[in-house]
């Protein structure tokens, strides 16, 4: 009755296992440490898990909402013919609304790089 139930139940722990097990022996190293990345032909100067200046996290929010607004972009470039001028006003008042984030943004330094 439950022969199916059990018979699934040992293939994946055999996966999990077995997949386990490969990690194991294909790995490099254990110590991550070891076998650090080069940049660009130089050992890098600290390790790759420390912690970035507070400045590249509003850095990275700026390029995701440009990256967001590319997403918008696309569909809205398909239909824009079909929607008329409403859909051009649409995306210029969004268009604005990102302009205000870029402005304040540059007020609080987001785009200093010293």
């Amino acid at each position: 009755m439950y022969v199916g139930l059990a018979a699934m139940m040992l293939l994946a722990v055999l996966t999990v296992v077995g997949m386990w097990l490969l990690g194991r022996a294909t790995a490099v190293s254990a110590d991550p440490i070891d076998v650090l990345p080069f940049q660009s032909g130089w050992r890098p100067a600290e390790h790759a898990l420390s912690r970035f200046h507070a400045r590249w996290y509003v850095a990275t929010l700026v390029f995701l909402a440009f990256d967001v607004e590319m997403l918008f972009m696309y569909p809205w470039a398909v239909v824009v013919r079909t929607m008329g001028i409403e859909s051009v006003v649409e995306m210029f008042v969004f268009l604005g609304v990102l302009l205000v984030a870029v402005f304040w943004a540059r007020r609080e330094g987001a785009f200093r790089w010293a």
